[in-house]
């Protein structure tokens, strides 16, 4: 190891406090230090290529080093680095985006209110929807249904929302009115049950939720279409239909969480599309500029933004950088860029089923359960008996394992618990995804010898 990445390691565990970090297991090994990128790599401070697996947080969506999307950042803050939205005042690079938006989302949505990312987007849902429920006179519709191991960001606001059990612990429930039933997860609750049937039990404990709250107190249902960090948790194809009757017969609002499947990743420009579903409101981040620069922001559907833009009196809420000039130019040269480039239809027609035939090969690995993926996301469940679908015992950290192999191999492969998840570029090619498999069953192979060892 070079003195330089030494001592780049010991300022950082010196001064920087990472994001979901064990700070003192993070000063014993010393932090990856990672020092640009390329495409679909990265390359660390000792001059090593990785492929980036996870698109960074599952956000560099059109891959590194586009100049296009530098450059509109770099144009913008030439003109107009940064002005507020605040007091009837706006600028072209919002006004721009907000309709670019309009144009690629589905019909009726038409509003769009800017944030920071997608845990402020999650922020102002919970206030958009009170709002709204106040406007039409049934302001005692304030409870939010979630779902345990749902991820809506990690503010106060929205780390409640989520059902992160660990993030609950160290912070509470914070925010009142909300409650949570079990997640469309098949391969760990499923048991014999088919995915059909599966899909319908699970939409149902919505409405046993709804009419234990009483409809009149219950104001919207919040998900993601996948669960991304919950371990990419694929619904069965008839949940998020069910989900909607559900949520229409007992006139609650419909939240789809699009800050990881939104602009493409599922092979639609919005998960909701993918899963055959309307909701009411779409908060999004991440995909909207690759990542690039920091923007989040909420699509308002019209049931509700008819209400909020037309006799709502002021919204009191808002945040310093909501529409920020530079990061919405960047937003418009990636949405722009993805339009030309026929993203969508990549992911849905050619990359994606490439990704899902080469990435459900790993099922055949002696230790995966089950490889499932969808669009340009995957998981693996690392089981010790696939019959039973028995873990490996806690201790042995197998996902821990298997994700520091990976980075060895030159590759990101994220852990959740023993389950391994990806979310490749969109711009990935057919090599890149050949490289990733190859370089993750490697992986497993050198995890299986570890843990027969102990």
């Amino acid at each position: 190891m070079s003195s330089e990445t030494r001592q780049w390691q010991q300022a950082d565990s010196d001064h920087y406090l990472h994001p979901f970090t064990d700070h003192h297991d993070l000063g014993t090994k010393g932090a990856r230090i990672i020092t640009r990128a390329e495409g679909v790599y990265i390359f660390d401070s000792e001059g090593h290529q990785i492929l980036d697996g996870m698109s960074g947080l599952w956000c560099v969506s059109m891959g590194y080093g586009r100049k296009d999307l530098i450059e509109a950042g770099y144009r913008q803050m030439q003109e107009l680095p940064y002005y507020n939205s605040f007091f009837q005042t706006s600028h072209p690079p919002a006004i721009e985006l907000s309709e670019l938006l309009a144009e690629v989302s589905p019909p009726g949505f038409e509003l769009t209110f800017f944030t920071g990312s997608g845990s402020e987007a999650n922020d102002t849902v919970i206030k958009l929807v009170r709002r709204y429920w106040d406007l039409v006179g049934q302001p005692q519709k304030k409870v939010f249904i979630s779902r345990k191991n749902a991820y809506h960001g990690s503010t106060v606001a929205a780390g409640t929302l989520g059902g992160m059990g660990p993030m609950h612990e160290q912070t509470g429930d914070m925010v009142n009115h909300v409650t949570h039933i079990e997640q469309p997860y098949h391969f760990g609750l499923g048991g014999d049950l088919s995915p059909e049937a599966f899909g319908l039990q699970q939409a149902r404990l919505l409405e046993e939720k709804i009419q234990e709250l009483g409809p009149e107190n219950v104001a919207a249902f919040i998900g993601e279409p996948v669960q991304g960090a919950g371990g990419v948790i694929i619904p069965p194809d008839n949940y998020w239909p069910e989900i909607q009757r559900i949520c229409r017969a007992y006139d609650i609002l419909m939240v789809n969480d699009e800050v990881i499947t939104g602009y493409c990743r599922l092979g639609e420009w919005f998960g909701a599309t993918r899963m055959g579903v309307e909701p009411d409101l779409m908060p999004f981040a991440k995909g909207v500029t690759s990542g690039y620069l920091p923007l989040g922001g909420v699509l308002v559907g019209s049931r509700v933004g008819e209400v909020i833009s037309s006799q709502g009196g002021e919204f009191a809420h808002g945040y310093t950088y909501s529409g920020h000039p530079a990061a919405c130019a960047v937003a418009i040269a990636n949405i722009r860029a993805m339009r030309e480039e026929n993203i969508a239809a990549r992911v849905k027609t050619d990359i994606g089923p490439y990704f899902n035939e080469r990435w459900s090969t790993l099922a055949e690995h002696p230790i995966v359960g089950e490889a499932r993926s969808i669009g340009m996301v995957g998981a693996l469940e690392i089981v010790s008996d696939k019959s039973s679908r028995a873990r490996f015992h806690k201790d042995l950290n197998t996902g821990t394992r298997c994700r520091d192999f990976c980075f060895e191999n030159g590759l990101v492969m994220r852990a959740v618990g023993d389950s391994m998840i990806v979310s490749p570029p969109l711009v990935s090619e057919k090599a890149h995804i050949d490289e990733l498999v190859e370089k993750a069953w490697r992986s497993l192979d050198q995890t299986l010898e570890a843990v027969s060892q102990g």
